[in-house]
């Protein structure tokens, strides 16, 4: 009897030691009631997939199970007739502590979510200012400066809230948290930036679809970079006449190449700026040329007039598999890849005033 006590026992301390002792979740939800449920899902590629449900009972809701790695999932609220509530975080075993809000979510309690939840509070912040911001210029009696000055404040916090995510991806690129941040903000990297992150991909990751395509980017990024010749690609003119990038770059003009598309609200925001640029310089050996990620024709062509452009124009109408974004690792637009006249790239995503100045400097 003593012996089988003390197997009971050995048993009990191996099973508390070895760590799998699998997950709690516990939850609150602002103005959830008891009776309605909360959902967890994961994301797969761009569809939500439920992976369990609970109902809010005395206030809270409950996951339980167990998970053999750290996996980004998110709790969902949807009641009829009530303002859903979202929030991702991650699953992982242990006692993990949830506060779904609608300005102040928090996920406490295990290695990844304490890490993430620090970033996550930098953010909320940065979120709540923007809300005020927006509530701001909706007022109608707001002057044009008055916009235009708060217009400064939300590219203020934008980058601010970039610089969050940055610093959090450089902290935990060894562990689940900086992956995940890596896999949602990449696009906001220069080569500089990403390239010494690859090999610290910890290897559990690198068969991740989206990791794999970003050490892709990385490449062609590298082979894009600042420095580096251009590449060339052929397309189409809005007329339908094959052209080359080659046709204008590496022919004695500064060649700025412009990804856009007539769907893209911040590129018809910036299209004022080559308006302008172009006006100033075109007779001064600078060049524009535009290359759409639209995918409808008659779209780009209608915006192509709208918006006062008089440039040269190329597409192939297959939107983020256009093959020159492709090449030049273009993950957001706009983007801009300014070229000197022997062909050599000089500067890339440059938008606004810091674009006006670089072409001051390299057209005389």
């Amino acid at each position: 009897m003593k012996k089988f006590t003390y197997l009971l026992a050995v048993a009990a301390m191996m099973t508390a030691c070895s760590g799998n002792k699998g997950y709690v979740v516990t939850g609150t939800v602002e103005g959830g009631a008891d009776g309605e449920t909360v959902y967890l899902q994961k994301r797969e590629k761009r569809n939500m997939v439920k992976l369990d449900s609970a109902v809010i009972t005395n206030g809270t809701f409950t996951f339980k199970g167990t998970q053999d790695t750290a996996m980004n999932c998110y709790v969902i609220w949807a009641p009829e007739g009530k303002e859903n509530l979202l929030m991702n975080f991650f699953l992982e075993n242990g006692n993990i502590n949830i506060e779904l809000t609608r300005n102040n979510d928090s996920a406490t309690g295990t290695p990844n979510n304490n890490a993430y939840q620090e970033i996550r509070s930098q953010i909320n912040e940065v979120n709540s200012q923007l809300n005020e911001l927006f509530k701001a210029m909706s007022d109608t009696a707001l002057t044009a400066e008055q916009r235009e000055a708060k217009m400064k404040e939300v590219e203020a916090l934008t980058e601010k809230m970039s610089e969050i995510n940055k610093k959090g991806i450089f902290k935990n690129i060894t562990n689940a948290v900086g992956i995940q941040l890596l896999k949602e903000n990449y696009y906001d990297f220069n080569v500089e930036e990403l390239d010494p992150l690859m090999p610290q991909i910890p290897a559990q990751f690198e068969n991740d679809e989206m990791i794999i395509l970003i050490k892709e980017n990385v490449e062609k990024m590298k082979a894009t970079a600042v420095g580096r010749t251009f590449t060339d690609f052929a397309m189409n003119t809005p007329e339908g006449e094959p052209v080359k990038l080659s046709d204008y770059v590496g022919k004695g003009k500064v060649v700025l190449v412009d990804f856009w598309a007539s769907w893209c609200g911040p590129c018809r925001r910036e299209m004022p700026n080559l308006v302008e640029a172009y006006a100033k310089y075109k007779d001064k050996g600078f060049e524009i040329v535009g290359v759409s990620l639209d995918q409808n024709a008659e779209a780009w062509k209608s915006a192509i007039e709208k918006l006062n452009i008089t440039w040269p124009q190329m597409s192939d109408l297959k939107y983020w598999n256009c093959e020159g974004a492709r090449l030049y690792a273009v993950s957001s637009i706009p983007h801009v890849v300014l070229i000197d006249g022997e062909g050599t790239i000089i500067a890339r995503g440059l938008h606004g005033e810091k674009l006006l100045e670089k072409l001051a400097e390299v057209i005389k």
